[in-house]
């Protein structure tokens, strides 16, 4: 299909921020999805009797198979196109979402919620937002990835509290509904507005100059450039490292407070729309600190940006159970937890790009956002099994916060020689 792009965007403006802005809509709608089972828990229990250590292994499928399509999804964006591949992701969770309506069994919500649901997110997800900012910006790039990772925390800012409202006066139904249209809203807006390149609207990247090489389709086959991907970084100490450091940020993160706060707030007496409007304020707050964090990026030693925060994160994991669960006690928590929610995203694909190159390090990222959503689907599952058998959620976010202090230590021991950073325009 020819596209009808404007050559520029909009007030004269490089077509590279209307690219921006396309994807974190993406970005922002898959986190939506990928944010939804939180709200819906304790709905689910109630309706078909589920042990809530079943559907967080619903939960935890998808955030799994969320991470390891990353880097298969990173290989099919630069053999099929991102256009096509983001295209295929959104009739997936559009489609896998809406059959829910008429689901009756707990496989159901495995195989739509779980499997296929992980597999669209997992298209339009970290790996989306590193192609992009390096196809698309020479300069910036850490500002890019930092506004990229923050429409995750937007999500939270703008679904928990809608889709909570929702919940509280029509059921989990039109919740579910909700999240299907709007995930279909989004299809012609890929369709009609992403191009493929900025070569697609006649420009370079932003803030590169004439000689910058434009880099050629890649025609080999996904699966083994994926793999290849996966060998060649298992071979680099700094691999590990990142890997090991980014598979505690979900444990800590989507895995554990995404899926599991609003039931635990509920276990304290909390109305789901007051713990919703929780994470709606951790959304507000992580969206300045993300993308406060890769305006450091492009200025700093990521690796000490990663040690802050981590460690900030593990101390307000620790202090959470001991908080005073009432909406103003909580407060607190959400403010110093949201600042770095996701805020290791920048620094994380800036010391990927250092050490494996641009062209290599989008699907290498891959493998290493991957280990994230392993990280996240263990929290999601342990932490509701442990409450099934406890009746507690104190010893899940005890422990998250202290392996949250050991990867801030090792944060320390990533590339060794200090990247060189992007000149900043």
């Amino acid at each position: 299909m020819s596209l009808v792009i404007p050559r520029r965007g909009p007030f004269g403006r490089p077509y590279a921020f209307v690219t921006v802005a396309i994807i974190f809509l993406a970005l922002l709608a898959a986190a939506g999805l990928r944010w939804s089972p939180a709200v819906l828990m304790v709905p689910w229990e109630k309706a078909f009797g589920w042990s809530r250590a079943t559907i967080s292994f619903a939960a935890a499928t998808g955030i799994f198979l969320y991470g390891l399509t990353g880097p298969f999804a990173a290989a099919a964006m630069q053999r099929f196109g991102i256009r096509r591949t983001v295209l295929f992701a959104l009739l997936l969770m559009s489609g896998s979402t809406a059959m829910s309506l008429l689901m009756t069994a707990s496989w159901q919500l495995v195989l739509l919620w779980g499997v296929l649901s992980g597999v669209g997110t997992g298209c339009v997800a970290n790996v989306l937002g590193a192609t992009i900012a390096n196809r698309w910006f020479v300069t910036n790039r850490g500002l890019v990835t930092g506004l990229f990772a923050a429409s995750a925390s937007t999500g939270t800012l703008i679904f928990f509290p809608l889709l909570s409202l929702i919940l509280e006066h029509g059921g989990w139904k039109p919740v579910v509904l909700t999240v299907s249209l709007g995930l279909a809203a989004l299809i012609p807006v890929i369709l009609f507005l992403l191009p493929e390149k900025p070569g697609d609207v006649g420009e370079l990247p932003f803030g590169a100059d004439a000689d910058h090489p434009v880099p050629l389709p890649s025609k080999a086959n996904p699966l083994a450039t994926a793999l290849g991907g996966l060998i060649e970084g298992s071979k680099n100490r700094d691999f590990w490292l990142l890997a090991g450091t980014f598979f505690v940020c979900g444990f800590t993160t989507n895995g554990l407070v995404g899926t599991h706060m609003i039931a635990l707030c509920s276990d304290h007496g909390l109305a789901e729309v007051t713990a919703g409007s929780l994470l709606a304020m951790m959304g507000v707050f992580d969206l300045a600190g993300t993308t406060a964090s890769g305006w450091l990026t492009d200025r700093f030693d990521p690796r000490k940006l990663l040690f802050a925060y981590y460690g900030l994160r593990g101390l307000s994991l620790i202090y959470l159970p001991y908080a005073n669960f009432t909406f103003y006690g909580l407060s607190f928590f959400a403010m110093f937890y949201g600042l770095d929610w996701i805020a290791t995203v920048p620094p994380t694909i800036a010391l990927a790009n250092k050490a494996f190159g641009e062209q290599r390090a989008p699907v290498i990222f891959g493998w290493i956002s991957a280990s994230h959503q392993i990280g996240a689907a263990s929290a999601a599952f342990l932490a509701g099994a442990s409450r099934t058998l406890s009746g507690s959620y104190l010893e899940a976010f005890v422990t998250a916060g202290l392996v949250a202090l050991a990867a801030a230590a090792a944060s320390l021991f990533i590339a060794a020689k200090r990247p060189q950073l992007v000149p900043v325009r």
